[in-house]
């Protein structure tokens, strides 16, 4: 892990997360704790990868995953090309 990782903190990091998060990794604390246990400070993302939070967590370092494994890259819209109306069994207009 190195600052700027797109990481996935799930259950496996910490019980706190019912609910997985993405985030930008800030930068990880030095601070002593427990074997395997880690603070990071991190811009939780939204769907769109914008940060809405910055957070600090406490996790397991076993349990954090990089964001990008298995995910497949945001595919974007192809421009639609205007389709032709085809008018059919058109009457010509009377006397």
């Amino acid at each position: 892990m190195k600052p700027g990782d797109l990481l996935l903190i799930t259950r496996a990091a910490s019980v706190q997360f019912i609910r997985p998060i993405r985030c930008r990794l800030i930068r990880i604390d030095d601070r002593p704790t427990y074997d395997g246990w880690v603070w990071l400070d991190v811009y939780q993302l939204d769907a769109r990868d914008r940060a809405v939070a910055r957070r600090s967590i406490f996790v397991q370092r076993a349990g954090v995953r990089p964001a990008d494994q298995g995910r497949q890259p945001p595919q974007r819209a192809t421009p639609r090309q205007p389709t032709r109306t085809t008018v059919r069994n058109r009457v010509p207009p009377g006397p």
